[in-house]
This record gives C-alpha cells, sequence and structure tokens, in this order.
C-alpha cells in the first residue's frame, strides 16, 4: 500500500520542495509539498490534506496555522514537526542530511 506524505513549509520554494525531492523515490511513498504562507509556490489545499495520510511540517508555527486554517481537514493524517528551520537553500547538503536524518523513521521501510 502507497502511503502519501506532503511536506509543509511557508512558501513551498526552499525546504518542503527539496523534501518532495529527496523522498520521491521511497518505496511505497508518493510526495507532494505546499507552503502556507498566500504567496507559496503551491498553497496548502484541503484536497491536498485530504490525499495525504502523513504530514511533515517544518517548524511548529506550520503545525499550529495547519491546526487553525484546516482543523478537520487534519484528522485523518499524522502531523510530524521535523523542527528544520529556514536556514537552508533548495537542495542545500545540510538540509538533505537534517531530512534523510528525520523523515525515514516515520515512512514504510519497503515495498
Amino acid at each position: 500500500m502507497t502511503r502519501h506524505v506532503l511536506f509543509v513549509c511557508s512558501r513551498n520554494r526552499l525546504r518542503s520542495p527539496t523534501a518532495e525531492q529527496v523522498f520521491a523515490d521511497w518505496p511505497c511513498v508518493e510526495t507532494a509539498s505546499a507552503g502556507l504562507s498566500p504567496d507559496a509556490d503551491v498553497p496548502v489545499t484541503p484536497e491536498l490534506l485530504a490525499w495525504a495520510d502523513t504530514i511533515f511540517v517544518m517548524e511548529r508555527v506550520h503545525r499550529a496555522r495547519l491546526s487553525e486554517r484546516f482543523g478537520p481537514q487534519l484528522r485523518h493524517a499524522r502531523v510530524i514537526c521535523l523542527e528544520i528551520p529556514d536556514d537552508f537553500g533548495f537542495m542545500a547538503p545540510a538540509l538533505v542530511r537534517l531530512l534523510e536524518a528525520k523523515v525515514p523513521a516515520h515512512l514504510p521501510r519497503t515495498a
């Protein structure tokens, strides 16, 4: 069974698209990413949240904003905060290492 994983940050330009790309080829996982800001490249929508089984947010403030704006749509999904600050560029090696250290424990291991 495929798990649908959504990565969320503020503007969907650096952290969440990096995470989406890093885990795109993970077995039994489909990834997407979105942002919570009005100017996000891909904004969070109720449809994306309904699709997701697991939602990774980069900061606690993202979890709070998700709950405020989309509380009822979050009831079926796990929301996991990665505690990754907005200090990295897209695909920065340090960001990739952090993601690889924090995310796999929450993903299926094998096909």
